[in-house]
């Protein structure tokens, strides 16, 4: 399935960052709507339609997901793993966007099959540049897979 508009799911706990985050989008012109999970157990819920989303059409999935990786109930690398797991979200686009500096981080995310990992910069006009290009060539250049429907 297709989807019919192109969604972002934001996993972030801190307020802050979610707020600079969606300010960045706005700013850089990239007006999809965004879906904020503040943790990670939300953010399965969301993808799968459970918990608070139960009932929500799981046949349309966000465009991207823009993860977080230091989240509570679930960390950012459990939510990886548990959507590389099943099928119906195995082909999301997930881009990692953390402070993390940990190699251990790094590695691992590659290893769960993530499609980019960004360490969010920490001056405000780098960070409004990074949220830019990746609005760009997540949302717009790269070309998707058509959804997959659950096997």
């Amino acid at each position: 399935m297709i989807p019919l508009h192109k969604s972002i799911l934001l996993v972030e706990d801190n307020p802050d960052d979610e707020a600079l985050t969606l300010r960045a989008l706005r700013k850089n012109h990239l007006l999809n709507e965004v879906v904020v999970a503040r943790d990670g157990a939300e953010a399965l819920d969301y993808l799968f339609g459970t918990g608070r989303y139960a009932g929500r059409d799981t046949q349309e999935q966000p465009q991207l997901v823009l993860l977080d990786l230091k989240l509570p109930k679930l960390d950012g690398l459990q939510v990886l793993q548990r959507i590389r797991a099943d099928a119906r979200t195995r082909q999301l686009p997930v881009v990692i966007l953390t402070t993390s500096n940990e190699e251990h981080d790094l590695v691992s995310g590659y290893a769960l099959q993530a499609n980019s990992y960004i360490r969010k910069p920490v001056e405000f006009e780098a960070f409004m540049e990074a949220v830019r290009r990746i609005g760009l060539y997540w949302l717009v250049l790269n070309e998707a897979p058509p959804q997959w429907k659950e096997e």
